[in-house]
């Protein structure tokens, strides 16, 4: 069961703006401020979660306050199960079957593209990781499928990020992951967690 029913991302191109934006939510509407910070290129980013009208009624205060810089941002008042608990940090272990990369620096703009994957395709998603220390901004997400289910997911997000001014962004299918590297992304797609993995003479 989801712990909030929506969620919402907001991108801000300032700092002072940013958290201002973040104070103004927390005090206008009862919300949960899940997490906050400046990221790279100096903007920031928030992402709150509660009741739809709750989180409605936060994003209009911000539009209110500092729409001026407000960069990007997903409104989800029916969030995808999936999404939701990848957005919070679960991370579902990978099985066999193909696999889609995305990566994009427009996180509010990633999210969208997750949320209209899960919900247009059967694929599953393994991992969401948003605006991380070492990903220097970006936002990252991994799905597994069919490949025929997987390319309809790739084609989905493709069009999206095409589509978003200044949105730069890379996407890839791995028809078949070797069995070394799903361990691998089983346990992190971060190199600095990553643990040493003997391939038993496969090359």
């Amino acid at each position: 069961m989801k712990k909030y029913p929506a969620l919402a991302v907001v991108e801000f191109n300032s700092i002072p703006s940013g958290m201002v934006a973040a104070d103004v939510m927390g005090k206008e509407s009862p919300i949960s401020l899940m997490k906050c910070g400046t990221i790279s290129q100096g903007r920031y980013l928030i992402l709150i979660g509660g009741s739809t009208a709750s989180v409605e009624m936060a994003l209009e205060e911000a539009r209110h306050v500092c729409a001026k810089d407000m960069l990007n941002q997903i409104f989800l008042p029916d969030i995808d199960p999936q999404l939701h608990d990848a957005i919070l940090g679960k991370r579902a272990k990978p099985k066999t079957g193909a696999m889609l990369v995305l990566e994009s620096d427009h996180v509010p703009i990633h999210i969208r593209a997750a949320e209209m994957i899960l919900k247009g395709t059967p694929v599953s998603v393994i991992e969401v990781r948003l605006a991380d220390s070492v990903l220097n901004g970006k936002a990252l997400s991994l799905y597994q499928g069919e490949l025929h289910d997987v390319e309809e997911a790739h084609d989905i997000a493709e069009q999206l990020f095409s589509a978003a001014e200044g949105c730069v962004h890379s996407e890839r299918i791995l028809t078949w992951p070797h069995k070394g590297f799903l361990g691998q992304v089983a346990g992190t797609t971060c190199f600095h967690e990553a643990k040493g993995m003997e391939l038993n003479g496969e090359y």
